[in-house]
C-alpha cells in the first residue's frame, strides 16, 4: 500500500554518509551534555514537588524509578536506530525505515506535540523562576505581564468525547496579559540555535556544568537535614479522587515522563555528530543513566526534608533549602540561578530538536521546502528553527502550564512506543544491514519498551488527554492528506522504491 511506502534503510545510510548540509561538530560529550541539558530541567526544578503533592508523596522516588525503566528499554532501541540511521529525524525517520510513511507522519505529527508544547511549558516554568529572582532584588515585574491570560479547569463531569467540555468550556480569565519573561527567553535561544549548532553545544555545556553543580550541592547539604518522619508513610493512602497509593504512583511516572523528553532530543542531532556510530549510544545511554540516578537522589533529599503536602509549588528545591533556617539563605539563590540555567539549556534542546524534526520532514516532501532551507553561513535550518520559535513564543505566553504537561508526556510516551516496536520490525524486514550498536536482547527489551509506555499511558494519563491528543492527530491526517502525500518524494519517485 502507498500509505506504508518505505524508505530502505542502506539508502538511509547513504543519504547520512553523502549528506553534508548540516555541520558535524558534536561529540560524545556534547551528546552525552545535549541530552542532560534536556533531561535536567523542569523535572527536577518544577514537577518532582507538583508529582509529590498531588500523586505519590515520597514515593516520587519509585515514580521515576519506573518511568526511567521505561527510558532505559526505549533507550537501547533507540542507541541502535541512531548508530545505524544518523539523521536528524529522530523517531520519524526510524518510523519510515520500519513500518512505513503514514506512521512516519504520525510519529512526525506527535513529535511536533512532544517538543513545540514542551519547549513552551518550560519556558511558563522558567518565566515563575525569574520572576521570583528578581523579586529577591527588589525588581518587581507585574503581574499581568508574568502569567498565562486564561487557565483552564476541566470540568469534573466532562467525557472524552465532549469536544466542547475539554476544549471550549472550563476557560478562566486570570486578568494577565502575556507570560513577556516566557516570550523573552524562547526568542533569545531561537537567535542563539540560528547562529549556529557549535555555539549552542558550547553555551548547553556550560549551563549544565552549572546545573549539575547547583545539584549536586542540593543533594550533598540536603542530605544532612534529612528527617525521616517525612517518609512515612512512603505510599500515601490513596484519597477519593484516585490519587496517592499505588495508581497515584503510576500517574506520577506518567506525568513526570515528560522530564525525560530531552534524551529523545539527542537522536534528532545524529546528523551533527562528528562519530555518530560511537557516539549516539554514548550520548543517548550516558545522559540517561546519569540523568536518572540524579532524578532519584533529588526526590529522596526533597521528600525527606519538607513534607510533601507542602511540594505543590512552582519552586520547590528552594522552598526546601528555605525550611533550613536564615544560615542556608545564600543557597536559594544558587538554588535559583541553577534552576534558570538548567530550564535555559532545556529550551535550547528542544527548540533544536524540534527544527531537526521539521527540517527532516521536509527534505522528505512532507512539509514544504520552506522548512529545509539552511542558513548559507550559519549551515542551520535556520526558516524551521525562526517559525518554530515564533509558534513557541505564543504558546508560552497564552497557555498555562497544567494544560501542557500532559500533552506532552503523552506526546513522548506514544514517540518511544513507535521507536521500540520499529526496532523488532526492522530485525525482520532488514536483518543483515549493519548495526553498528544492538539492542541486548531485542526480542525482550522491545517489547518491554512498548508495553511500559503504554501501560504508561493507558494508567496513568486522564481520558481528557487522550482526547486532545486524538483532536491533534486528527488535525494532522487532514495536512498529510492534503498536502505531504501528494508531495512526498517517494511519492514522486525521487528517492529509493516504494514497498
Amino acid at each position: 500500500m502507498k500509505l506504508f511506502r518505505r524508505k530502505h534503510a542502506a539508502d538511509l545510510q547513504t543519504e547520512a554518509a553523502n549528506d553534508q548540509s548540516l555541520k558535524r561538530a558534536l561529540g560524545p560529550v556534547n551528546l552525552t551534555s545535549l541530552g542532560i541539558g534536556g533531561i535536567i530541567g523542569a523535572g527536577i526544578f518544577v514537577l518532582t514537588g507538583h508529582a509529590a503533592a498531588q500523586y505519590a508523596g515520597p514515593a516520587i522516588v519509585l515514580s521515576f524509578i519506573f518511568a526511567g525503566i521505561a527510558c532505559a528499554f526505549a533507550g537501547l532501541c533507540y542507541a541502535e536506530f541512531a548508530s545505524m540511521i544518523p539523521l536528524s529525524g529522530s523517531a520519524y525517520t526510524y518510523g519510515y525505515a520500519t513500518l512505513g510513511e503514514l506512521i512516519a507522519w504520525i510519529i512526525g505529527w506527535d513529535l511536533i506535540l512532544e517538543y513545540l508544547f514542551a519547549a513552551s511549558t518550560v519556558a511558563v516554568g522558567w518565566s515563575g523562576y525569574i520572576v521570583s529572582f528578581l523579586k529577591d532584588f527588589g525588581i518587581t515585574i507585574p503581574t499581568a505581564f508574568t502569567s498565562a491570560p486564561y487557565n483552564h479547569v476541566t470540568p469534573p463531569d466532562a467525557q472524552w468525547w465532549n469536544l466542547w467540555q475539554l476544549f471550549v468550556k472550563g476557560w478562566v480569565s486570570t486578568g494577565a496579559v502575556l507570560n513577556v519573561p516566557a516570550m523573552v527567553v524562547v526568542g533569545v535561544i531561537t537567535i542563539l540555535l540560528i547562529i549556529g549548532i557549535k555555539e549552542s553545544a558550547n553555551f548547553n555545556n556550560f549551563i549544565v556544568a552549572l546545573k549539575l553543580a547547583v545539584i549536586l550541592t542540593f543533594i550533598g547539604v540536603g542530605a544532612f537535614y534529612i528527617n525521616k518522619v517525612n517518609w512515612h508513610p512512603f505510599v500515601p493512602p490513596a484519597d477519593a479522587n484516585g490519587n496517592f497509593g499505588w495508581h497515584g504512583v503510576i500517574h506520577g511516572a506518567a506525568v513526570i515522563f515528560f522530564a525525560y523528553i530531552g534524551f529523545d532530543a539527542v537522536s534528532t542531532a545524529a546528523q551533527e555528530a562528528r562519530r555518530p556510530q560511537r557516539d549516539m549510544p554514548i550520548g543517548l545511554l550516558g545522559s540517561l543513566g546519569i540523568c536518572t540516578i540524579l532524578y532519584i537522589a533529588v526526590s529522596l533529599v526533597l521528600t525527606g526534608i519538607v513534607n510533601y503536602s507542602q511540594l505543590n509549588v512552582s519552586a520547590p528545591i528552594a522552598l526546601a533549602i528555605n525550611s533550613l533556617g536564615s544560615s542556608l539563605a545564600w543557597l536559594t539563590y544558587f538554588i535559583k540561578i541553577g534552576a534558570i540555567a538548567g530550564l535555559s539549556s532545556v529550551i535550547l534542546v528542544l527548540l533544536l530538536g524540534q527544527s531537526r524534526i521539521f527540517y527532516t520532514m521536509s527534505k522528505d516532501g512532507l512539509l514544504p521546502p520552506v522548512f529545509s532551507a539552511v542558513h548559507p553561513k550559519f549551515r542551520t535550518p535556520w526558516l524551521a528553527q525562526l517559525l518554530t520559535g515564533a509558534v513557541a513564543m505564543l504558546i508560552a505566553g497564552l497557555f498555562p502550564i497544567g494544560l501542557l504537561g500532559e500533552l506532552v508526556s503523552i506526546g513522548t510516551l506514544l514517540a518511544f512506543a513507535i521507536v521500540c516496536a520499529g526496532v523488532l520490525v526492522l530485525r525482520c524486514t532488514d536483518p543483515h544491514i549493519a548495526r553498528p550498536f544492538r539492542t541486548p536482547a531485542v526480542w525482550l527489551i522491545a517489547p518491554l519498551g512498548v508495553g511500559s509506555c503504554i501501560f504508561l499511558m493507558a494508567a496513568g494519563l486522564p481520558a481528557d488527554t487522550w482526547a486532545r491528543l486524538i483532536v491533534w492527530m486528527a488535525i494532522g491526517f487532514v495536512i498529510y492528506f492534503a498536502y505531504g502525500h501528494r508531495h512526498s518524494k517517494l511519492h514522486k519517485g525521487l528517492a529509493g522504491k516504494n514497498r
